[in-house]
Order: C-alpha cells, then structure tokens, then sequence
C-alpha cells in the first residue's frame, strides 16, 4: 500500500506530513520510557522484519498479490509506541533507498500504514486479549495479533479512500475507487493475519513474556532468546525468501490500474542505485534486502538513543 509520487495534491501531501510529523513526535515521547537497551535491540530487529517480510508479495487474486504492512505485527512484538517508529524507519528506508512509497508521499504513508494501522492494530489486539482470557498466553496473544492484523489493514485502505476523495490527483469516482480498493485489501489482511499470528507465536515460544500483550515476565535472557529469533528471521526472508515473492501489482498498484489513476504514480528518486530492491542496476534483490534490513536496524536505534537523551 506505498503510494507513491503525484498520487495526492501538495496540499494534502504538506497537510499528512504534518499530522504524521505531530503524531510522531508523542510516540517519541511514549517511547522514551520503554527504551531500554534490550527493548531498543528488540525494536531494530523487529523493523528489520517488518522490512524483510515486505519484502514478500503473495497471491491474492487473480493478477493482483498483497504484502505485510506490518503496523500491527510491530505494535504486538513490541508496543504501539515503539512499533509506530519502528514501522516509521521501515518506511523511510523503502523511500529514499529503494524508490518503494513517494519521498514527497511519506506523511501519507506514515499516516495510513503507520497511524491508522497502528491505531486501530492495537485497539482490536487489546480488545481480543481481553476477551480471549481462557485461551493459554501463546495462542492469546497469537489471537490478538492476528485480529489486530486483520482488521488493521482494510482500515488503512478506507482511510486511504477518503484521503484520495480530499486530495487526489485523478478524477476518478470515489465510489469506483471505495470498489476496488476495499475487498482487494481485505483479502490481503487475511495474509497480514496469517504472518502476524504466526511471527507473535513463534517468539511468544521462544521467549515467554516478550511480546507486548505476553502477560508472563520477560527475562532479559527471554529478550535477547526474541531479539535472536527475529533478527534469523530477517536474514532468512531478505536474503532467501524475497526471492519467492510474486511479481503480480499489488492492492494499491491493481486497484489503480482497475479504477484509471495509475498513470499519475512517479518516482521523485527512481534513479537511485537500489530503486526497486535493485532490480534497476542489477543488484540481486537479497543483497539489497539485507542492505534494508540493516539501514532500518540501524535507523531504528540511533533514532531510539538520540531521543532517550534529548531533553523531555
């Protein structure tokens, strides 16, 4: 769901870069406290996922393919606040090093992928943990992070539709844009649901009581066993399974190409080296996936330490 270039008007590209800059910053704020040593490591490691299982495009329908938008499997591995920066790196990197999402459509991004997938993610996880009390801690909080998954990803594609029906660029029928848009990425939460509830589970496994809504306690050795499990988990998808991805346009590229506003996507940075995970200069899509596992790692924890020492 990376809108790219030209795809909104400036004013509500300038208008979403300024929401998602406010909304930001009070993350920043409520991350502070939970930046410990071990959860910063969890977070960069859990960005690095996020970015590799992006990587992945799977079959939804015919002629179209979805991926992890991956706001609420971060919001369940380590917290809304944590996760909405981590996943915010993600999209950072995918800009400005692989030309994947607008540079001048990040606050669009971030406010869809980022805010309403983490907001709304999170709502419903908390809500399904707390309703799902009899079920052991493993499959809960697997349950919640599946639920959360799935329902986060339709709502960033309504709010996309009414972004588009203030600021888009294409005169096109908002109620053909609502049909093609909506049942696509309802589809594609079905596959957000399956790796979220199976990544949560896995760690929850690996180390009990890690997972943000794990209500066990978390030992550091538990943390840095989680830490592990998803940094393997990153390379592995990177640098072997990206390969597997399907090449089919994905919800956003196939609803626009159904619906006839496809001609305004662009690239203000398509020229960079890495442009389209390398396929442009021939670099092999695993070297340069690895390469954006590690620029989010990294991005994740200098940003995570300036913050922890910038003055409250």
């Amino acid at each position: 769901m990376h809108v790219p270039d030209h795809v909104m008007d400036p004013g509500t590209s300038l208008a979403t870069a300024v929401v998602a800059g406010a909304a930001l910053t009070y993350a920043v704020r409520r991350a502070r406290a939970e930046a410990t040593r071990e959860r910063v490591a969890l977070t960069a490691v859990a960005s690095g996922f996020v970015f590799a299982a992006q990587m992945v495009n799977y079959p939804v329908a015919p002629g179209t393919s979805g991926h992890l938008v991956g706001a609420a499997l971060a919001a369940a591995l380590v917290g809304p606040w944590l996760g909405a920066l981590a996943v915010t790196a993600v999209l950072v990197v995918q800009a400005v090093l692989f030309a994947d999402g607008g540079v001048t459509a990040l606050g669009v991004n971030v406010l869809l992928m980022v805010g309403v997938g983490t907001l709304v993610g999170w709502s419903v996880q908390r809500l399904v943990a707390r309703l799902a009390t009899r079920v052991p801690d493993v499959g809960r909080v697997a349950l919640a992070a599946a639920g959360g998954a799935l329902a986060s990803v339709p709502a960033a594609a309504l709010a996309f539709v009414a972004l588009y029906a203030v600021g888009g660029t294409a005169d096109v029928g908002l109620g053909a844009v609502s049909a093609a848009m909506l049942p696509v990425h309802a589809a594609i939460g079905l596959g957000e649901a399956v790796i979220s509830g199976v990544a949560v589970a896995g760690v929850a496994v690996l180390a009990p009581g890690v997972t943000a809504l794990d209500p066990r306690p978390a030992s550091p050795a538990a943390t840095r066993r989680g830490s592990l499990a998803l940094g393997i988990g990153s390379v592995v998808t990177a640098g072997g399974l990206s390969a597997l991805a399907v090449s089919a346009p994905d919800g956003l590229e196939w609803a626009a190409q159904r619906v006839g506003f496809d001609h305004t996507f662009g690239s203000v940075l398509a020229e960079v080296p890495l442009a389209d995970y390398g396929a442009v200069t021939g670099v092999p899509g695993g070297v340069a996936g690895l390469a954006g596992v590690a620029a989010v790692a990294v991005l994740v924890v200098l940003g995570l330490r300036r913050s922890s020492t910038a003055p409250a």
